[in-house]
């Protein structure tokens, strides 16, 4: 790790550790290797166990939708290389599903700089289901944890890659459930404004149609407005 980077877990904000890693596909560096390109890093409990199995398939047959927003998966486990091959041969070969994105073999050494280890649940060296969004920079942009018995959500994933997206290129905040929100639908919001003039500036906006604004405070617009 160089002496610029955090020695601590990473938080929303801060950069990957650079690391060295054995996967699937041969040796790689994080972030590194992704430079250019979103990254969901994710962690699962164990290979040959039922869930990871079928969050497996699943993360697989949504790759085509990851990469479509410039993104790679990169999953990981406290397996070997050996174990993650064969695993992925037995999805294969019982679901006809090709695991095509890399899988990290972890010592654990990896799990404990990123967090991916929790002592309070059941086994102590198994990961917990995590998932790291890391931007094109190697800048961690979202978290998510989930227990061992709840396999995650593949629509909430993609949605947060691509809410993450829209925001950084539009420079906009996005509502609950976007682009299903209950109040405006697909509208995104317009950040609120932190001085008077700007506030004046807003509400003369919205009465001419360029936004809408229940608020000087809570504006929102159709994306491509």
């Amino acid at each position: 790790m160089n002496d610029n980077e955090i020695q601590h877990i990473p938080l929303i904000g801060e950069m990957l550790p650079t690391m060295q890693v054995q996967t699937t596909h041969g040796p790689k560096t994080i972030p590194g290797d992704y430079a250019g390109k979103w990254l969901v890093l994710f962690s699962h409990p164990a290979d040959f166990t039922p869930v990871c199995t079928t969050e497996f398939v699943s993360f697989q047959k949504n790759y085509d939708k990851f990469r479509e927003m410039n993104t790679e998966l990169l999953g990981l486990s406290v397996d070997q290389v050996f174990s993650h091959i064969k695993w992925t041969e037995w999805i294969k070969e019982h679901f006809d599903t090709e695991i095509e994105f890399p899988i990290i073999a972890d010592t654990g050494l990896v799990s404990g700089k990123l967090g991916f280890i929790h002592p309070g649940k059941n086994h102590d060296t198994n990961t917990v289901r995590a998932v790291f969004v890391i931007d094109p920079e190697g800048k961690v942009r979202a978290i998510l944890y989930y227990p061992q018995e709840l396999g995650r959500n593949m629509d909430e994933i993609l949605r947060m890659v691509k809410g993450l997206q829209t925001s950084e290129e539009h420079k906009v905040a996005l509502p609950a459930n976007w682009p299903n929100n209950e109040l405006f639908g697909a509208d995104v919001i317009i950040p609120p404004a932190k001085d008077v003039a700007t506030i004046k500036e807003r509400l003369a906006a919205a009465k001419a149609g360029e936004f809408a604004c229940e608020d000087w405070w809570l504006c929102h617009k159709p994306l491509n407005k």
